[in-house]
């Protein structure tokens, strides 16, 4: 669980009023497609009716369509874009170390895409290897549906490393960038929103751009194989409809509790009791067989039990933000793992959540709740992250929650009307009868490269490749 209500950094993930023990749940639920229902891939409304799109840049045939200022396709292998010949130099000043670095550059830039439906929000993803000495920025410009178009917004400033390894590096903190807006969109860490939506002003359009770092005179270059953006325009409500059950079925995905880590490592947020998205992150990694090795945990205190968690939290960590729930910086994390993906989206319904389910990939969601909205949970938040894992015969979703006092406890049943009301809602009353943000169906999704052609199938029904 994430940061307090009211930072400007985030309206959305926000600290947690806390969590109670529960008893874990030992049942385990059949693969069974109850009688007379559809598969849930075929219960999909047309694209034009949807209200999350998708566009990712991962092909040779993608990367070409951008333009390049110092930037190549790679040749062999998996598609992406690395640096060519650095097109000039640029000084940047780490606003969290206030070291000043002189660094290389090269850019690509993306087509324009226009969404299938004007949106109000965008969040960008990107899969990348940066080694020391090399960083990336991604970047988004708007155009309005007033003709008008923003300023380049910053998404995000990253590299996989870490400064702390080695005081010396040449390496930048991972940040995001505050008070970006120009009055009529504002960056909220790493969503970009339109500031009113009743205006009716809208993102018809939108480009990115990426510009790759590296120290002047070097040969190394950052690699970025996957870059894109969730799009969408979710209208504000309080209540989604109801999907009918479609499937029973549990995946076997690691428990992990971010209790246990409480006061472990403050620096990176307080420690674990905020590590919701990093320790969701790691259990689906290690569900894909993905883990660091020993000597990547080796700086980790040997006293400390799943030090994978604590590594997780230290490599998502957002200077910015402050803490470990930048969306995009847990999805680049995943994607530091050999042959893995990441992406941040929106899903529209629980058949979504099913299809993914039914094709052996799980899925971290994000939402947010008053204790008495999610039965057995035992505590309220206004930002958490969790795993859902499966449905049981009645529909009820299946939860790795993290927000457990052990790693037994982690697995839980929730309510399946109760759990789909507070992910997809994207207006909520807190405890104090305000009306604030709720996600609107925002999860991540991490899958390896190769793949099923079940599972290949399953994220295209979703809007993703």
């Amino acid at each position: 669980m994430d940061q307090a209500e009211g930072m400007s950094r985030r309206r959305i993930l926000t600290t947690a009023a806390g969590a109670a023990a529960l008893a874990a749940v030992a049942a385990t639920a059949a693969t069974v497609t109850p009688a007379g229902a559809a598969p849930a891939s075929r219960r999909r409304p047309p694209r034009a009716e949807r209200l999350v799109d998708n566009r990712f840049w991962v092909s040779r045939k993608d990367w070409g369509s951008g333009t390049s200022h110092g930037t190549r396709v790679v040749a062999k292998g998996r598609a992406g874009v690395e640096m060519a010949e650095p097109v000039g130099t640029t000084d940047y000043t780490d606003p969290h170390t206030g070291r000043a670095t002189t660094w290389e550059y090269a850019q690509w830039t993306g087509p324009a895409h226009r969404p299938a439906t004007p949106a109000t929000e965008a969040i960008a993803s990107w899969n990348a290897r940066t080694p020391t000495g090399t960083w990336i920025q991604v970047e988004i410009e708007a155009t309005y549906s007033d003709g008008t178009t923003s300023p380049w917004y910053v998404l995000g400033r990253w590299n996989s490393g870490d400064d702390r390894e080695d005081a010396g590096a040449a390496v930048i903190r991972r940040t995001s960038v505050d008070d970006q807006s120009d009055g009529k969109t504002s960056v909220w860490t790493d969503t970009l929103s339109v500031d009113d939506t009743a205006s009716g002003l809208r993102v018809v359009a939108y480009r990115l751009r990426l510009t790759l770092y590296r120290t002047p005179g070097s040969a190394l270059t950052p690699t970025v194989w996957r870059l894109g953006a969730m799009a969408s325009a979710v209208p504000d409500r309080f209540t989604v409809p109801a999907a009918a059950p479609g499937l029973a079925k549990e995946l076997k995905v690691p428990r992990y509790s971010q209790e246990i880590h409480k006061g472990q490592y403050p620096e990176y947020d307080n420690g674990g009791e905020a590590w919701c998205s990093p320790t969701s992150s790691q259990m689906i990694l290690e569900y894909w067989g993905r883990r660091p090795t020993a000597g990547d945990l080796a700086w980790v205190d040997p006293a400390f039990a799943d030090p994978q968690v604590c590594h997780a939290a230290r490599f998502t960590y957002d200077y910015q933000y402050g803490g470990c729930g930048n969306w995009p910086f847990n999805a680049a994390y995943a994607a530091t793992y050999e042959d893995m993906q990441g992406v941040v989206t929106r899903l529209g319904s629980l058949t979504d959540l099913e299809t993914l389910i039914r094709a052996g990939i799980p899925v971290i969601t994000s939402q947010s709740f008053l204790k008495e909205e999610l039965t057995g949970a035992g505590y309220g938040t206004a930002g958490h992250l969790m795993t859902v894992i499966g449905f049981t015969r009645s529909g009820d979703v299946i939860a790795n929650d993290p927000a457990s006092p052990s790693n037994l406890a982690v697995r839980r049943v929730y309510k399946r009307r109760e759990f789909e009301n507070i992910w997809l809602r994207t207006k909520r009353r807190n405890a104090q009868g305000t009306v604030v943000s709720g996600t609107g169906g925002v999860c991540y999704l991490y899958f390896p490269v190769h793949r099923t052609k079940e599972q290949v199938r399953a994220l295209l029904a979703v809007g993703v490749r």
